[in-house]
């Protein structure tokens, strides 16, 4: 059976061309971008369809709105705690879609539009180049609701910023504003709001000129290492994050979110 067009197989993705760049926008912008159970799903087929699409060569990936990405949309969490047997799909697809981004041998462009938190940190660290608003905030807030960070925080921050100052922000959840995620190397660049879609359009179309296949190879081999990682950390990853999915602290911290209230967390 013939596929449909690579534009019109997703729901919650919005793929656009333009010549052989190829963006691909997380289209939730009234949740901030936050993953539900199909926009998760959907992240999980992506990356695979784009490295097989035969036009295009640079891939930039960002967030409709007004955030790149929230990470996990409350209700989804809610509806995990009530039918924990949903985290066995989640577990899966996180790890394809860490996979398929570290696969993916196009280069792939953050363009973090607004904050990227949880998830949404990890999607934006996993790109191979990082440009952000100075607006925007990056951090990786799993523990204040009562989470583990299993979907690829512990095995990215470490390698981008030092295992030291990567458990200091996983383990606070503390957001770190862009500007200063450049300067400690989180991400490559954080320029004015009205100056980042024409900087990404300038790195894409330089890579767009280069030469493809060295390029492509390049990231290959870089990240190899990277892969290794990844494989041996994520699997510990979404195992601690489903055990902590059972916790009364993370049923608390997803409860007080909805009463729009703090959470008192008792170590349970």
């Amino acid at each position: 059976m013939k596929l449909p067009p690579l534009e019109e197989r997703y729901e919650k993705l919005l793929i656009t061309r333009e010549g052989r760049k190829l963006t691909i926008t997380m289209n939730r912008p009234e949740s901030l971008n936050s993953a539900d159970t199909l926009l998760h799903e959907e992240l999980a087929n992506v990356f695979y369809d784009v490295a097989t699409d035969p036009h295009s060569d640079v891939i930039v990936f960002t967030g409709a709105g007004r955030a790149f990405s929230a990470g996990g949309d409350i209700p989804w969490m809610l509806d995990a705690i009530e039918n924990p047997e949903m985290f066995e799909q989640t577990a899966r697809e996180a790890k394809r879609i860490a996979f398929s981004m570290l696969e993916l041998e196009k280069p792939l462009i953050a363009k973090v539009n607004g904050h990227a938190t949880g998830l949404g940190a990890t999607l934006a660290l996993l790109c191979d180049v990082i440009f952000a608003s100075n607006t925007a905030k990056i951090g990786d807030p799993h523990v204040s609701i009562g989470f583990v960070a299993g979907d690829g925080g512990p095995a990215i921050w470490p390698q981008m910023i030092g295992y030291a100052r990567a458990k200091e922000y996983l383990l606070t959840g503390d957001l770190i504003p862009a500007t200063k995620a450049a300067e400690m190397g989180l991400i490559n660049h954080a320029v004015a709001p009205e100056e980042l879609d024409a900087t990404v359009d300038a790195f894409a179309d330089r890579l767009l000129k280069g030469a493809t296949k060295a390029i492509r190879w390049s990231k290959v081999v870089t990240n190899m290492e990277l892969k290794r990682i990844v494989h041996a950390v994520l699997d510990a990853g979404v195992a601690y994050e489903a055990l902590s999915n059972y916790s009364q602290d993370h049923k608390e911290a997803v409860t007080a979110f909805r009463e729009k209230r703090k959470p008192q967390f008792t170590g349970r």
